[in-house]
């Protein structure tokens, strides 16, 4: 399937070029149009309920609202979490749904819950709402309404509220993406009537009469219509009050005949504002401000950019001097991260760019495998969008292209080495055939072993996706996003890396060009590298070698190291986020007022504002308009909104430093404390676990006093603890209060009703609603309240006047007891169950470490009662829950991985040898995260899966290189080991350098949001580095270990064979079945029980070239010419002598006392004699490729003849079915009487004939066996792999005929070489020789004399050497001949073989095409007709051996096709 897709890819170029086009186009426009966010949204599935009831205390909310809500909601489908906050005049219940629920269908539930419930909460205590579809990272943008300078007499608090609430708010309504614009701040305007109740005193009218006349004297009426001139004339009645006079004129009653106007009751008539529960302030001032909530699942840059069009709009529609001013915009988070990825994904393409051209030594190659980088991120964006994964820091922040394009470095690696192959071969141009055959090869042979490595890496993955909980949602886009990048990758390998290798990786035809001299360089300087780091890699592996048991302790003496410092690290949920802005909680003495806490906030920003790293403060006091956050008047949310140019910081570095030296120059505030975290985390903390800080120590219990207490001691022991910053008690008492406590008595007395009572005090202080003034559009309440004189201390609650039912007026302090009691602050639960909260923030340590201690000091120092105990949440919670599922998810990837290298090696050992990466490159990530001070985080343990996933690739390129070498023949362990390391090495560097740097630029990030991948790029940089430097070093030490003792079993006779297949079937039974298969794995078994060798046609050809003599033969011939050619110089022999010469008359003579002599000095000869053995070795190594071709030939052939026969045995099978069930067909009708003898005779004697025809082909096949051993030289049973018989494809790859490459020819060619070079020989015979002697002499027994003598010989009778030269040429001229008679022949053969193939093919298109076919259709439709009697036997016989002979002619031509095609390789050298 692999191959066909690349076979494919290259012959259909266009069409690839096409879908490379569609890619780019849909990936940008996807890119385009993908959801762009700064973080994934962790937020759980939640829905808000809120109740205001103004004027209600806390206990009363508890029991009449937040309880009767939270019994409606428990009981709901998927409902995991209930919490609740309680407070005076407001309730928040938060459901926490399962996620899979969805978004709406949870809140159409507690709608309906909350139709049910508002019957069970007492009128006048408030009606639930649910909070807006938003989550916490819906609050995308925040503005101010500011005044310009001039203006500032012309627009107060009051006016710039109602300008945001009816101006601004209205024309936000519609912007797409936005669900709620909730407003803070200001006065929200009322047209107050304050009663003076002096003067109600006075006139004898109650406050009731007022407001009743109030409410009377509002209202517009109708009557219908009346007709007048062909007209409908339509009856209004205008009764409204449109202004304070109209108010001031309403009659209340009337006295002496005199009217009692509103205006003689009241103290003032005219506007007043709302009982205020919060403020807003920004740089020491009052202020209105606005925050606009996004709709769920949203794109924050998309609706972000919705408003910002329609605040340009409203801009033109404020009244002038008005302007609105944004202080926090999620665009600038999102421009910040967005930035870090762009910026950390380009610096590592860059980085991993250069490397590939480096290492891979070819320009072109490195361009080609880097243009892979943005085509798979394209890839990836378009099923980000398909699938609704967002791009963010962490969905892209982990995309390592170093670890994407391993596929097509090895295949554009493959490519390079075969190319420089082929041109060390001949210098030839490469055409396009011929490159596309290579880039076929490279990428069908190395595709394989890649697409295998891709594969781990997608399941390294998948556990990620199985992460739930805010981890899930925080890491499965980034496992989306990597997988989908990785599939591209896969993609763009099997069709995009082969065509365009094919058409632009071609070598120069000008080597002298400029370009061409330029990619030598790279080549050549890559060499450099790669034989450099060879040189410092064989010395290591030597000595690793040499001390195999000291490496092996000294791993396992780190991998403990490493676990001892993993177990004190520590560990933290995620690492902080930088969102670049600071926000702080200003929480001021408990029952402060709203006043107070103004006050104190504009201190705090007067103070903060001396920073010049600040730009602005802003604070946001108490509730909003709509209360989402249930905060108290004495709490201050602050946002510090810092200038993102560091250049412009002067006072501090970073903004660690600027947090201490605020929190140092605001520490002077009295009676505040502070607690410093950042916007979005603020919100997501409190969201998540209902608590503002990293950690919460919750404690649960019953009695609000008893917690109290308790709660404390538990602060006081959290104090001690380092590392615990911004200490949060959660207050729940000590809200003044005000207690009216109605004596039963007395009111009994005077005939008045507790909810009488009620409605006085209420309306007297809070006010009542009396009605409504339209100004144009807008709508203000009338309220009526007692003025504000009247309403300032205990003595006028106590002094209002209460009407009785007879006329009179008691004051309220008659039939009540009103003093000062103090009550709860706050009454907060989780599901259903009362709590009190301590919330912690970490600052300088780990979370995991700190809660920890924390536990073990609050085990031992604070006891509690029984019904009584403490939970931790937070960061922490997510941490255990996180921890806990990755225990789980690891060992699942880890067995994954193991299971499919089981698959690829078949080998227990090696897998496990394999595997062995996993713990040498957890030692790097531990050791990498020590150095880096960085503890153990969700970050890192993903890190740690993606590791795994990457460091067994190297692992396997090296086993495999091991096995591959063993197969080929390779006996010597170490020469196996070096030799499989050395080809190796640069493949298994590439990777694993590709793979670290393309993690740097995120390892080393500075930028916004790079704390989240600094712990996963360091931990997996970290463990490649020790990971690729262990596998080089400690794999051939195991492998070594583990081969040499296999080896000495099998020396020892414990030899056993388990077939490949075997291993397989029984993996999948131990799995439990994973796959199901209805293929057989059963062997034939010889007659003495032995379980014969199963070879595949690869396995017998290797046998074959080890064991058969004849390759032996050529071997020692090539070894004997060698040695021959060290005769080619000759020194000649050398003679040592003595002599004497007498001259007679008695005189001493001459005596030669040692003398040397050197004759037959041959060396003028001699190049000629080394030219001609050189040529003699070429002819030798010519011999051996041509007996082993030879030998290969007859091995396929034989093998395949086996196979011919084994098919011919199989069709004998089925018409032994066929004929058997005639055969008994015809006894049951001969025995019945239906027919005569004759048919039962013959259909026993066409069974007979089948039989014979089986046993034949038992014969042949053994028969061809015995062939094939021959050929193998063995003795031992073989089987060939047992499969349907077809057509080789060798000929779809045949792209010439050309014989240039035939064996015997290229043997024939050097043939005449050498008798070329033998004629030099014998012409060198016509140089001299040259001779040289020299003695010592005594002559007349005087010693001291010399002789010399050099002498030269010369054949001067030259003759017989002329003839021997003449008979030289002559065999020269014979061996051209031959040569040229042997290329006559294999061209003739070739062309025979050709045609023959070429008709071959055709006849067996006619049996494929229709002969088989009919065949089939005439032995079923014969059958039938024959069961059912329509044709008797004769037709029956005649039809089936019709279609029989077809069936065996079509195995016949296969076989012939088989046979002509090996034939035909072997002719043009392709064997």
């Amino acid at each position: 399937m692999i191959n066909k897709i690349i076979s494919f890819s290259i012959n259909n170029k266009f069409i690839i070029g096409l879908f490379i086009v569609a890619l780019v186009g849909t990936g940008i426009w996807s890119m385009a149009t993908i959801n762009l966010g700064s973080v994934p949204d962790i937020t759980n599935n939640q829905v808000q309920v809120i109740t205001v009831a103004p004027n209600l205390g806390t206990e009363d909310i508890e029991q009449f609202v937040t309880y009767p809500v939270e019994l409606a909601m428990a009981n709901l489908p998927d409902v995991i979490e209930l919490r609740s906050v309680s407070r005076f005049g407001l309730s928040v219940v938060t459901i926490v749904f399962k996620d899979e629920a969805g978004t709406y269908l949870p809140r159409q539930l507690v709608q309906e819950k909350l139709t049910e419930v508002a019957g069970e909460i007492p009128e006048g205590f408030g009606t639930p709402f649910m909070a807006p579809i938003t989550t916490g990272l819906g609050e995308i943008f925040q503005y101010t309404l500011k005044v310009k300078e001039g203006y500032e007499d012309k627009y107060d608090a009051m006016e710039l509220r109602t300008i945001q609430d009816w101006i601004v708010k209205r024309q936000m309504a519609l912007v797409p993406g936005v669900v709620e614009v909730n407003a803070f701040g200001g006065y929200v305007k009322q047209y107050e009537v304050a009663i003076n109740p002096d003067k109600l005193k006075s006139f004898g009218i109650t406050m009731n009469q007022v407001f009743e006349a109030l409410k009377v004297n509002n209202a517009n009426t109708g009557g219908a219509y009346i007709e007048k001139n062909h007209q409908a004339n339509f009856i209004r009645g205008e009764g409204l009050a449109r202004s304070i006079a109209d108010l001031e004129n309403t009659v209340v009653t009337t006295q002496n005949g005199s009217p009692v106007l509103v205006r003689d009751v009241a103290e003032k008539v005219g506007y007043g504002n709302q009982v205020r529960y919060g403020a807003f302030t920004q740089d020491g001032h009052e202020s209105v401000g606005g925050q606009i909530l996004m709709l769920k699942g949203e794109s924050p840059g998309t609706v972000i950019e919705n408003v910002q069009n329609r605040i340009d709009e409203i801009q033109k529609s404020l009244p002038e001097g008005v302007y609105i001013a944004p202080f926090l915009s999620r665009s600038e988070l999102i421009g910040r991260t967005t930035s870090t990825v762009e910026k950390n994904l380009i610096e590592g393409s860059l980085i991993v760019i250069f490397v590939l051209v480096l290492l891979l030594g070819s320009f072109r190659g490195g361009l080609i495998t880097a243009s892979v980088i943005p085509l798979s991120l394209l890839f990836a964006f378009i099923l980000m969008k398909q699938f609704g994964v967002w791009a963010n820091l962490m969905s892209l922040g982990a995309i390592d292209f170093g670890i994407i394009v391993d596929g097509a470095v090895i295949i554009v690696e493959g490519m390079v080495f075969h190319i420089h192959q082929r041109m060390k071969k001949t210098t030839t141009a490469i055409g396009q055939s011929e490159m596309d055959e290579i880039a076929y090869e490279s990428a069908s042979t190395m595709m394989n072993s890649a697409f295998f490595g891709q594969l781990i890496i997608l399941i390294v993955f998948t556990p990620i996706l199985f992460l739930t909980g805010v981890e899930g949602k925080m890491f499965r886009p980034m496992a989306f996003t990597f997988g989908f990048a990785v599939l591209g990758a896969i993609i763009l390998c099997l069709t995009y890396v082969p065509m365009i290798s094919s058409m632009f990786l071609k070598p120069a035809k000008n080597q002298n060009g400029w370009f061409a001299k330029f990619e030598n360089r790279i080549d050549r300087f890559s060499d450099k590298i790669m034989s450099g780091l060879n040189r410092g890699y064989v010395p290591l592996l030597n000595f690793a070698l040499r001390f195999k048991a000291g490496i092996l302790l000294g791993a396992v003496t780190l991998l403990l190291i490493a676990g001892f410092i993993f177990s004190n690290m520590g560990g933290e949920f995620i690492p902080k986020f930088d969102e670049g802005d600071i926000a702080f909680q200003a929480l001021i003495k408990p029952g402060s007022s709203l006043t107070e806490s103004i006050e104190a906030s504009k201190k705090l920003q007067n103070l903060i504002n001396e920073f010049p790293e600040v730009k602005t403060v802003i604070s946001r006091i108490g509730v909003a308009e709509i209360p989402t956050d249930p905060m108290p008047m004495d709490i201050a949310d602050s946002y510090i909104i810092l200038e993102k140019d560091k250049s412009k910081w002067t006072s501090a570095d970073s903004k660690e430093e600027l947090i201490e030296k605020i929190q140092e120059k605001i520490s002077v505030v009295p009676g505040v404390n502070f607690v410093f975290t950042q916007p979005v985390e603020l919100r997501f903390n409190e969201l998540l676990t209902g608590v503002r800080e990293d950690v919460a120590i919750k404690l649960y219990g019953e009695d609000l006093g008893v917690l109290a207490d308790k709660v404390q001691e538990i602060a006081a022991v959290i104090r001690t603890v380092p590392g615990a910053a911004d200490l949060n008690v959660e207050a729940t008492s000590g809200l003044p209060q005000m207690t009216v406590e109605y004596n039963r008595a007395k009111m009994a007395q005077y005939g008045v009703t507790v909810d009488k009572l009620n409605d006085y005090v209420s309306a007297a202080f809070a006010g009542e609603e009396a009605g409504v003034i339209f100004e144009g559009e807008k709508r203000f309440d009338v309220v009526i309240r007692l003025a504000k004189e009247f309403r300032q201390d205990i003595n006028n609650l106590k002094n209002l006047y209460i009407d009785l039912p007879n006329g009179a007026q008691v004051p309220l302090k008659e039939v009540a007891e009103i003093s000062y009691k103090p009550g709860p602050m706050q009454i907060s639960r989780d599901n259903t169950s009362r709590r009190i909260s301590v919330g912690v923030n970490v600052r300088g340590r780990d979370v995991k470490s700190m809660v920890e201690e924390i536990q073990q000091k609050l085990e031992t120092q604070v006891k509690l009662p029984p019904g009584y105990f403490v939970t931790y949440g937070g960061s922490f919670e997510n941490l255990q829950r996180a921890s806990d599922r990755l225990m789980i998810v690891v060992p699942i990837a880890l067995f994954l991985i193991f299971i499919l290298l089981y698959f690829a090696l078949s080998s227990f050992s090696q897998s496990l040898m394999i595997y062995m990466a996993v713990p040498l490159a957890a030692i790097g990530g531990v050791f990498a995260l020590w150095i880096r001070g960085m503890p153990f985080s969700i970050s890192a343990g993903v890190g740690f899966i993606v590791l795994f996933g990457v460091a067994v690739l190297n692992g396997l390129v090296l086993i495999n290189k091991f096995n591959e070498l063993k197969e080929s023949g390779m006996t010597n362990l170490k020469d196996r080991i070096y030799e499989a390391t050395h080809e190796r090495l640069r493949p298994i560097l590439l990777t694993a350098t590709a793979a670290i740097m393309g993690f740097i630029p995120m390892a080393v990030s500075t930028s916004g949001g790079a704390e989240v991948q600094r712990p996963l790029a360091t931990v997996v940089i970290g463990g490649l580095l020790t990971a690729t430097f262990l596998t080089l070093v400690v794999l051939p030490v195991l492998y070594y270990w583990l081969e040499s003792r296999k080896e000495k079993k099998e020396n020892d006779g414990d030899v056993s064979y388990i077939n490949k297949s075997t291993n397989i079937l029984t993996i999948f039974l131990m799995v439990g079945g994973l796959m199901a298969s209805s293929t057989s794995f059963a062997q034939d078994t010889n007659q003495d029980g032995t379980i014969p060798k199963t070879l595949t046609i690869d396995e017998a050809i290797a046998v074959a070239k080890q064991n058969y003599p004849s390759l032996k033969e050529s071997q020692a011939f090539i070894e004997r010419e060698k040695a021959l050619k060290g005769t080619s110089f000759d020194l000649g022999s050398t003679q040592v002598f003595t002599g004497k010469e007498e001259y007679g008359n008695n005189l001493p003579g001459v005596q030669t006392t040692v003398g040397v002599q050197q004759s037959n000095i041959d060396l003028l000869s001699g190049f000629s004699k080394s030219k001609f053995y050189k040529e003699r070795i070429a002819l030798g190594e010519k011999f051996y490729v041509a007996s082993e071709q030879q030998l290969v030939r007859n091995v396929m052939q034989a093998y395949d003849q086996i196979n011919y026969y084994k098919a011919q045995l199989r069709f004998a099978d089925q018409l032994d079915s066929i004929y058997a069930n005639f055969k008994t067909a015809a006894q049951l009708r001969y025995d019945t009487g239906e027919t005569g003898k004759l048919e039962f005779i013959s259909a026993s004697s066409e069974f007979q004939q089948i039989q014979v025809l089986r046993q034949q082909a038992f014969d042949d096949i053994e028969i061809a066996k015995r062939a094939l051993k021959q050929y193998l030289g063995t003795d031992e049973s073989i089987e060939t792999i047992s499969e349907p018989y077809k057509t080789l494809d060798f000929m779809a790859t045949l792209d010439s005929i050309s014989v240039a490459n035939n064996p015997m020819l290229q043997y024939a060619l050097q043939n005449a070489e050498v008798s070329k070079a033998n004629v030099g020989v014998e012409k060198s015979q016509f140089l001299p020789k040259f001779s040289f002697s020299y003695g010592r002499q005594v002559v007349d027994e005087v010693s001291g004399f010399n002789t010399y003598q050099a002498g030269i010989s010369i054949p001067l009778w030259f003759f017989p050497q002329k003839s021997r030269v003449k008979a030289a040429k002559a065999d020269a001229m014979v061996a051209e001949n031959q040569y040229l008679e042997q290329k006559a022949v294999t061209e003739s053969r070739v062309s025979q073989l050709a045609k023959s193939l070429e008709k071959t093919k055709k006849i067996l298109q006619y049996y494929e095409e229709g002969a088989l076919l009919l065949a089939e259709q005439q032995i079923t439709t014969a059958q039938l007709a024959s069961k059912e009697g329509e044709i008797d036997y004769v037709n029956y016989i005649t039809i089936l051996n019709s279609a029989i002979r077809i069936k065996q002619n079509h195995l016949q031509y296969i076989n012939q096709f088989n046979q002509q095609t090996i034939d035909m390789q072997y002719q043009l050298g392709n064997l």
